[in-house]
């Protein structure tokens, strides 16, 4: 049994404020193999989460937060965005759950940001997400200006 407390959770944010791409995970799923993935995802301000839906398989995921605050956006096959909601323990919404092959991600909005997430597996790596072409390449010159964009758009 893996018990979620304070300690964890400031364990997985200190982690994730040290590594370069300042987001941090902690699975708790066995292997990649088992029906329901299960893990943390904590955030740092300035994480890029380039856009992304899952089609192969279709499969939905359910965003919960734990500590902080964060955006999900959802997008259209354009690339436009459709919806943003704001979500943690202090917000009006808790979480969200995203349908199954939804174009959608996660900007953080308070350092030491955490959410449970979960969806189905198997996990494929080479298959898992769909990355939306519109969007720039996490970790590419462009992704930074593009991040900037997302996260003016949810201070609208």
């Amino acid at each position: 049994m893996q018990i979620i407390d304070r300690t964890l959770l400031s364990r997985l944010c200190a982690e994730a404020a040290k590594s370069p791409r300042r987001r941090k995970n902690l699975n708790f799923h066995r292997g990649f193999d088992e029906p329901c993935q299960r893990l943390l995802n904590a955030l740092e301000p300035g994480t890029y989460i380039r856009p992304h839906r899952h089609l192969g398989p279709p499969k939905p995921e359910t965003f919960v937060a734990l500590k902080g605050r964060m955006a999900a956006l959802l997008f259209d096959d354009e690339g436009s965005i459709t919806r943003i909601v704001t979500f943690g323990p202090a917000e009006a919404a808790f979480g969200v759950d995203i349908p199954a092959g939804t174009w959608h991600s996660v900007v953080c909005l308070e350092p030491a940001s955490v959410f449970f997430e979960t969806k189905p597996g198997p996990y494929e790596p080479l298959s898992d997400k769909d990355w939306a072409p519109w969007a720039p390449e996490e970790g590419s010159p462009e992704a930074a200006g593009y991040l900037g964009k997302l996260e003016q758009a949810v201070r609208r």
